[in-house]
């Protein structure tokens, strides 16, 4: 089998465009602020990487099913994870929760 290269270089096009894609449609639908994390955000993409998002958004919803409302509006075209807090715990766990420090520290804010 022959050996291909440029894979990672697709996989980042494909994350890119999706994000463009998400970032234009998510204001619609509640959304306060966003940032990129992980593999993305820090420009180390491999063909297994993901969309990884923090949004910030007011819902009632339990934090278990915060997600469902993203993928079911959206319908994701590459793999993606939503973390969703509200503003409030925004402002209570923002220097304790691992994944707002890493959003802080690490992630690139790309609306709001």
């Amino acid at each position: 089998m022959p050996i291909m290269f440029g894979f990672a270089t697709q996989r980042r096009k494909m994350l890119d465009a999706e994000l463009e894609r998400l970032v234009a449609e998510m204001p619609q639908l509640g959304l306060l602020r966003m940032w990129v994390i992980g593999d993305l955000a820090l420009g180390r993409v491999t063909t297994e990487s993901m969309l990884d998002l923090v949004l910030i958004q007011e819902t009632e919803e339990m934090w278990q099913r915060r997600a469902d409302f993203w993928n079911v509006h959206l319908r994701p075209r590459v793999g993606t994870r939503f973390s969703v807090f509200t503003s409030e715990e925004f402002d209570e766990v923002s220097e304790s929760d691992p994944m707002l420090i890493l959003a802080a520290n690490e992630g690139e804010l790309v609306f709001g």
